[in-house]
């Protein structure tokens, strides 16, 4: 499942998302996304650690949706995702006071090879935390590296969720809930009124939002997922 907090704090994170310059619309080439998809929209939330009051909010309002939702209970480290999720996962492992890892994209050919790097205690129970999910599969990576590494990941939490791919059925196996800030929804919503986004952007990502797997098919994307093996 996913979780959001209230439709405000969305609405106010994706100002500040679109304030920060994260939004990226194309009327014309589509964003190809690493899992085959096709998207009119891509978010780059790799720019928000230049913005010092913005990631500090945002990690404030990511860990009262934690809280609320009981799973920084029995949490005994963060592990950040690379490269995007690292910064986010230490501001939150220090305001924790918990001890923090980070998950690679792939294995190294340096000692061991684990592409878990820092302490990971055995049977302990981690949060994931990377900066954005779009399709899910490179979150799919990193909780297998989690599992080998006898760790447990029960929650994963992310500033940005597209909300428009089948990322749910891709976690459902491993047991772990979304959390996420704000969503396409969201940005579409603020950057309406807002006039951060025109009128021609704004058809498209309706376009896309009302059915993104057809808008990926027509625009010579993936239109379905195949499931985890």
């Amino acid at each position: 499942m996913a979780f959001y907090p209230s439709s405000e704090i969305s609405k106010n994170v994706a100002r500040m998302l679109l304030d920060s310059g994260c939004v990226q619309v194309r009327k014309e080439e589509p964003f190809r996304l690493p899992s085959g998809w096709a998207s009119p929209v891509y978010m780059d939330c790799r720019r928000l650690i230049s913005f010092p009051a913005a990631r500090r909010e945002l990690v404030k309002q990511g860990l009262d949706l934690l809280r609320q939702r009981g799973c920084l209970d029995g949490i005994q480290s963060i592990v950040g995702a690379e490269a995007s999720g690292i910064a986010f996962a230490a501001w939150m492992a220090d305001e924790l006071e918990l001890p923090l890892q980070y998950v690679r994209k792939q294995t190294r050919g340096i000692g061991h090879g684990s592409q878990m790097v820092g302490v990971t205690p055995q049977a302990s129970r981690v949060l994931l935390v990377d900066d954005m999910v779009a399709a899910g599969t490179s979150k799919v990576n990193f909780l297998r590296a989690i599992t080998s590494a006898g760790a447990g990941v029960k929650d994963l939490f992310v500033i940005f969720d597209y909300g428009t791919f089948p990322v749910e059925a891709l976690l459902a196996p491993f047991g772990v809930a979304l959390h996420a800030l704000a969503t396409w929804t969201d940005v579409l919503a603020v950057g309406r009124d807002s006039g951060h986004l025109d009128a021609g952007a704004v058809a498209e990502i309706e376009a896309f939002l009302a059915n993104s797997a057809q808008w990926s098919s027509v625009h010579g994307g993936i239109s379905d997922m195949k499931p985890v093996v």
